[in-house]
């Protein structure tokens, strides 16, 4: 078993859009049309296939696509013991645009769910793969359950009992998947965003600046909690994001006002949108871990329109002001389909894109990993 130490120099986030039979698919699966054996035969076959295109672009960490997802986040969350979606009044609210509607609330105490359906879903992934890559599991981050709204009051009087709870689900659900194979695991972050200095447009409301340093405290300590004691040849990550629908955005602000608490995670890696001005300089890399990995996403998921590269090579540069070369890897700033409406861009640019991402780290980093 290969043991990854960081994220591969050229890496990426994990989504990749939806192809149009698959659409079809869950829209018959939906309207009773077909059963769900008969979706999942899609699924299968369309999982299959962006396997190979993803050895194909040069990749090394190989995803699903989040193929069997309607969301990046609710389909995980929910399938937690006292965790249940629902269907609220209005959906998230984005640049200009509002989502489906569709949200998780706390029902009864949270508890790691065994027959969590994610795990066969890796099951499937991780033989497919082989041994030709690293199969990536790509789930949201425990702090996702902390965004306001969420937490029910009455069954969790303290905040802290709630954090000490689903740290604990989620470190026995790392372990499961651990079991099962995994050996890469990427926690996907929006809350962390939501507490810089931009607008918290995803609920609606800003939270006062001494509500923003008590949660930042709690972040970073529920993600250390929920990974303490795991195997140590499981690579975990994060995805720092600003909210991605349909290629809009949900958040601006730099990293200065969380650095300081976010880089306190212990993780191998940490994937950050660096992909235009919302995401601010690298100037609060300076408070980045020696021993991680800083996967810069200079690339955007949001177009398919290739990058200039001098532009990407000054930035790294740039970047090497605060840490070194040797921690830092490449991707796009996000996945290309966080929800299966996905990005604004055709299924080639994807590829393209991809592509472009490992030829500028093979020869930026003389490596083909």
């Amino acid at each position: 078993m290969t043991v990854l130490q960081r994220p591969f120099r050229a890496d990426h986030v994990g989504s990749l859009l939806r192809p149009e039979r698959l659409k079809q698919a869950r829209t018959q699966f939906q309207n009773n049309e077909i059963s769900a054996e008969d979706l999942q035969k899609v699924e299968d076959a369309e999982i299959e296939r962006i396997i190979e295109k993803q050895l194909e672009v040069g990749l090394h960490s190989i995803t699903d696509g989040e193929f069997r997802r309607s969301w990046w986040h609710f389909d995980f969350l929910e399938n937690l013991d006292g965790v249940q979606g629902y269907t609220p009044e209005h959906g998230l609210s984005f640049e200009g645009v509002e989502t489906r509607s569709h949200n998780v609330r706390i029902i009864d105490k949270v508890r790691f769910n065994s027959n969590h359906p994610h795990f066969e879903h890796f099951k499937f992934l991780y033989d497919k793969v082989g041994d030709r890559g690293i199969a990536k599991v790509s789930i949201p981050s425990p702090n996702q359950l902390f965004h306001p709204n969420i937490l029910n009051e009455d069954i969790y009087p303290d905040i802290k009992d709630f954090a000490h709870d689903v740290a604990q689900a989620y470190h026995e659900s790392l372990q499961k998947f651990y079991d099962l194979g995994a050996r890469y695991i990427q926690l996907d972050d929006v809350y962390w965003a939501n507490l810089t200095s931009g607008t918290q447009k995803t609920r609606g409301r800003d939270r006062s600046e001494e509500e923003k340093e008590r949660a930042r405290q709690l972040a970073y300590a529920v993600i250390n909690e929920a990974i303490q004691g795991l195997p140590e040849d499981l690579l975990i990550t994060t995805h720092i994001c600003r909210g991605n629908y349909k290629s809009t955005w949900a958040i601006s602000g730099g990293y200065e006002p969380i650095a300081p608490y976010l880089f306190k995670e212990n993780l191998g890696g940490f994937f950050l949108e660096y992909d235009d001005d919302r995401s601010g300089d690298f100037e609060p890399l300076r408070y980045f871990p020696e021993n991680s990995a800083a996967v810069l996403g200079l690339f955007t998921s949001k177009s398919g329109e290739l990058e200039n590269k001098e532009t990407i090579l000054a930035r790294i540069e740039e970047a090497k002001n605060y840490i070194s070369e040797d921690q830092i890897c490449l991707s796009p700033q996000c996945g290309f389909a966080s929800t299966e409406e996905g990005n604004q861009l055709t299924e080639e640019e994807q590829w393209n894109k991809l592509a472009y991402v490992v030829e500028i780290a093979n020869d930026v980093f003389n490596t083909s990993k």
